[in-house]
């Protein structure tokens, strides 16, 4: 049994089955990957991937099971990898963040900068979709944290740590009636059609209990994962917009009026993830602490050492989370 044999059963499970595709992206053969597949099968006395004549149809249930472990064991070679290069550069190296769209434009972009300015020689890589599939990334090593509001504690092999908390504003044209409400209520959104995110999204889930604990149903006419995308069709007057706060820019934004709504709905918490038996190096570190300053590497270390997620949230329910 090889370790390159291991990565190209993990690659293809991934790559959907695709051999082609898979060994484009390890710039390798078709045959030579279908050939140390059949070998690793032929030593292990099970099948991994079933077939139809030369074509790959599904994962067995054997093959899922080693998969799985496949994975655990290549996540444990970059660890050691991780901690070889630790001590032989310490400021050299790869960074992969998995975000959604409202993090990467509005929360993010100084952090970046400031760590960029510290660590030139890290190359930095930032992958977006949703918070599921962010949990994911982080959950199967593509990304090394997770950045995200929803979703995050679907995976109990993720260490997450509570990052800031935020609220929402309705956005408007500057022409609307909300426009001279002094203190809005959930029966005054309820009156237009809204233009807000998908739901899984950015704290969706919070704006759709506060709707429904007061037994309204709001008519959503449209959906977007995106807060600029939401704007625009604010701007296009299809509805009024319930976007994260942060989104809002007096100046890009000044045809637009943000009105307060932190009163209607209960605040989110994004946070910062990473699976467990992550090798944390240096900057790995500093990128938390930078992202969020009372995340020093102390207090990581021992949400790390924490058993389960209810000793983690025990861990962090004495701090007093930053509002953005």
């Amino acid at each position: 049994m090889k370790l390159q044999q291991l990565r190209y059963i993990w690659e293809v499970a991934h790559h959907d089955l695709n051999v082609s595709a898979t060994a484009q992206s390890l710039y390798t053969s078709q045959p030579g990957i279908s050939k140390q597949i059949r070998l690793l099968e032929d030593e292990l006395g099970v099948e991994v991937f079933a077939r139809s004549g030369k074509h790959l149809t599904r994962v067995t249930p054997a093959g899922e099971k080693i998969i799985e472990t496949a994975g655990e064991i290549l996540r444990k070679v970059d660890s050691i990898k991780q901690v070889a290069q630790e001590f032989s550069d310490e400021r050299k190296g790869a960074l992969s963040i998995a975000t959604t769209h409202t993090q990467a434009r509005y929360a993010l972009p100084n952090v970046i900068e400031n760590f960029i300015s510290q660590y030139p020689d890290v190359s930095l890589h930032m992958h977006q979709g949703t918070p599921t599939q962010i949990s994911e990334m982080a959950a199967d090593g593509t990304a090394d944290f997770a950045i995200a509001t929803e979703a995050l504690e679907l995976y109990n092999d993720l260490v997450m740590m509570p990052c800031y908390r935020w609220n929402r504003c309705v956005l408007v044209p500057r022409n609307h009636p909300l426009a001279q409400v002094s203190e809005l209520t959930l029966q005054d959104i309820a009156r237009f059609p809204l233009v807000t995110y998908v739901f899984g999204f950015t704290g969706r889930s919070k704006l759709d209990e506060a709707f429904m604990n007061e037994g309204l149903s709001p008519r959503v006419v449209f959906t977007a994962a995106d807060a600029d995308v939401i704007k625009t069709y604010v701007r296009m007057g299809m509805g009024i917009g319930i976007v994260a706060h942060m989104a809002y820019d007096p100046e890009a934004d000044s045809d637009l009026v943000a009105l307060e709504a932190g009163h209607l709905f209960e605040h989110s918490v994004t946070k910062i993830g990473f699976r467990r038996g992550t090798f944390l190096r240096g900057f790995m570190y500093d990128f938390i602490e930078m992202f969020a300053p009372h995340l020093n590497k102390d207090l990581v270390q021992e949400a790390v050492i924490r058993h389960n997620r209810a000793e983690i949230d025990e861990l962090f329910s004495h701090i007093q989370l930053p509002t953005r």
